[in-house]
């Protein structure tokens, strides 16, 4: 047998710096990043072929854990039925465990979870970690809001960057052509390594230099998706939708450029801003459950149309309006955003659906706009 030329301390020292990716959730839109990233993860030398993928562990119907029926059939038949993983996905109920090994953190649960999340992954995490958050809406503290990606780096103190766009997850499952933004803070060669993780030839990505501006469309989408959806349920038509989008995207910029003066005004025409908002407000889960709660007359509470609709899935937009609200409230902003404050008065049961079109009349109040 011809002797080897491998060095095995040159072996060593490139599995050694091979990236090991852990996906922290595993609903519709993180079953679908995981299935992304193990494609690449499998052709590109950088990264270790297995993905780790936490579940939140429920019991199905049949009795069986969901974690198990993943691996079994490399399927989430809840939250992603009909579509194949890579066999190189491997889902973890334990999430001490998923991440242990991991130095790429991939955030993608709903956002009012992230704090107990993280909190829980203090110390348990390496030191040599980066994170970056696929998770749209903030915290609001007395201090004022706080961007999820703000909240994954004071908690866990590593890097964290943030990935946004036109992104329904089920189309990109099935492979339907979609692009999608990535923001960071100084570190470009980080963010092109999220890039070369999530790009494929049907997922576009591309980055730029501005977190909170990323972060913030993806966040205020929401507000204006469930505006979509009211008009939708009382039947306005187009050329209202198409006001309350335009309407809506003047708010989001306005209100992200108010609370942190570095968002670029360039970020609201990349996926994450005006394609993301139009998708979302076209055939997003905000837009639809609001269309229904308008056809309903507000009779029908949000967590319950959610409950019927969404199959265990959650619907940020009403959760991101209160938020929203409570910063222009405290601020005194709410005059300036008769949209997002219409919006929440709605979701609450203060105002009717139709009351969506009716603030126009406060529209001379927009001198900041």
């Amino acid at each position: 047998m011809a002797p080897s030329n491998t060095n095995p301390v040159a072996v060593a020292d490139e599995v050694l710096q091979k990236s090991r990716v852990t996906v922290v959730g595993s609903g519709n839109w993180g079953s679908v990043a995981a299935k992304l990233i193990a494609s690449n993860t499998l052709n590109i030398n950088s990264f270790h072929d297995e993905v780790r993928m936490w579940v939140f562990e429920e019991t199905l119907p049949s009795g069986e854990k969901l974690s198990e029926v993943i691996n079994r059939t490399n399927e989430n038949v809840k939250y992603l039925p009909g579509i194949k993983l890579p066999k190189n996905v491997v889902a973890d109920p334990d999430i001490e465990h998923a991440v242990k090994d991991a130095n790429m953190l991939v955030f993608v649960t709903p956002h009012q979870f992230m704090e107990g999340i993280c909190k829980r992954l203090i110390g348990k995490i390496r030191k040599d970690a980066v994170a970056i958050s696929l998770i749209k809406g903030m915290e609001v503290k007395k201090e004022g809001p706080c961007m999820i990606s703000t909240l994954i780096s004071e908690i866990l103190g590593i890097s964290c960057c943030v990935l946004m766009g036109a992104n329904i997850a089920n189309e990109i499952a099935v492979e339907k052509f979609s692009e999608a933004t990535v923001g960071y803070r100084e570190n470009k060669e980080i963010a092109e390594k999220w890039v070369r993780l999530f790009n494929t030839p049907y997922f576009m990505v591309s980055a730029v230099q501005d977190v909170e501006g990323v972060e913030l469309c993806g966040t205020l989408k929401n507000v204006v998706a469930l505006a979509a959806g009211f008009v939708d349920g009382l039947d306005m038509g187009n050329n209202t939708k198409a006001a309350i989008m335009r309407i809506g995207l003047r708010e989001m910029k306005a209100l992200s450029k108010l609370l942190f003066p570095s968002v670029k005004d360039n970020t609201f025409f990349e996926s994450c801003g005006v394609a993301d908002l139009i998708t979302t407000c076209l055939g997003g889960r905000n837009r639809r459950c609001a269309d229904a709660f308008a056809r309903n007359g507000g009779k029908r509470s949000f967590d319950e149309l959610e409950e019927e609709m969404l199959q265990g899935q959650k619907l940020q937009g009403v959760s991101t309006a209160k938020e929203v609200y409570e910063v222009l409230s405290h601020r005194g902003w709410l005059e300036l955003f008769p949209l997002f404050s219409t919006v929440h008065e709605i979701c609450s049961g203060r105002l009717a659906p139709s009351a969506i079109v009716e603030y126009t009349e406060h529209s001379a109040r927009l001198p900041l706009l």
